[in-house]
This record gives structure tokens, C-alpha cells and sequence, in this order.
């Protein structure tokens, strides 16, 4: 069998090109591909897309209503400094904080929840 060599992630959302700038600035990566339908951001061997889905609701987190299904986690050296940039971008930050001093739970502009893990 052969080995895959391009790995993608797909998130649903209204919005595919503000998402995509979004994960780009926090991932200090480039929008590789733009449409109004999809845009994929390449961030190394992966690429994060962002699909248009004209009813996407975001997930309810921590309420099971609506599972969040997927969620990226990211490794990184200075929790409140890279906090801070993702707010800049257009994150928010979940009221919910299970850990803080471990891990922040924040949402990307299209309400999926993500993880800043020191």
C-alpha cells in the first residue's frame, strides 16, 4: 500500500476566507488556495481548509448539544502571548477553563473550539 502524502483538515463555517486568514496568522502560514466556497491554509505537510456550509451552526461546548466533533490542539511556548495574538485575529475566549495554567480553550471566528497547549 501506498503512503498518503497530503494530509487536509476541513472545518465547516459561513465565512471560508475570513477563517482561512484567521488560522494563517495563527499558524504563520499562508492561504494557499482563496475561493468564496473553500480556502485551504498550508501549514507544513497539512493543509487546514475552511468549507462553506450555508447553515453551519458552531459547536456548544462544554454542552453536548451540538458536539464539537474536531478539535485542534496547538503546542505552544508562551500561553499568554500567543493567547493574546489569537484574541487579535479574531479568536474568543471560552468563559469554560478547565486548566489554565496547562491549556486555554478559545474559538477560531467560526465557533470551533481550539486548545493553546504550553
Amino acid at each position: 500500500m501506498s503512503a498518503a502524502h497530503i494530509a487536509a483538515i476541513n472545518l465547516e463555517c459561513t465565512d471560508p476566507v475570513t477563517l482561512a486568514r484567521f488560522w494563517a496568522g495563527l499558524l504563520d502560514s499562508e492561504v494557499a488556495v482563496e475561493t468564496p466556497g473553500f480556502c485551504a491554509v498550508k501549514a507544513g505537510p497539512l493543509y487546514l481548509g475552511a468549507v462553506r456550509v450555508a447553515d453551519h451552526r458552531p459547536p456548544t461546548w462544554p454542552s453536548a448539544e451540538r458536539p464539537q466533533q474536531l478539535h485542534l490542539d496547538l503546542a505552544v511556548e508562551d500561553l499568554d502571548t500567543t493567547e493574546r495574538e489569537a484574541i487579535r485575529l479574531g479568536a474568543t475566549k471560552e468563559t469554560h477553563q478547565p486548566d489554565p495554567e496547562r491549556f486555554r480553550v478559545l474559538r477560531d471566528p467560526a465557533g470551533h473550539p481550539f486548545c493553546l497547549r504550553a
